[in-house]
């Protein structure tokens, strides 16, 4: 998810997202270690996507 995407959401719809990205990850994370995933690169892609959300609420929190 770009960082343009996530300026035009909501809170509530940031919370949202986050808790399903986070779920994601944790889905990839955990099909990675039984098998390897043919492409290994979403771990990196969801993690980051997981990164942007959660800095982008810090960032309407504090202001």
């Amino acid at each position: 998810m770009k960082q343009a995407e996530i300026k035009q959401l909501s809170v509530a719809e940031l919370q949202e997202k986050l808790s399903e990205t986070k779920k994601s990850y944790a889905d990839l994370k955990m099909a990675h270690a039984i098998s390897p995933l043919e492409n290994p690169i979403q771990l990196r892609n969801v993690r980051r996507s997981v990164a942007r959300i959660a800095t982008e609420l810090t960032k309407r929190d504090i202001q």
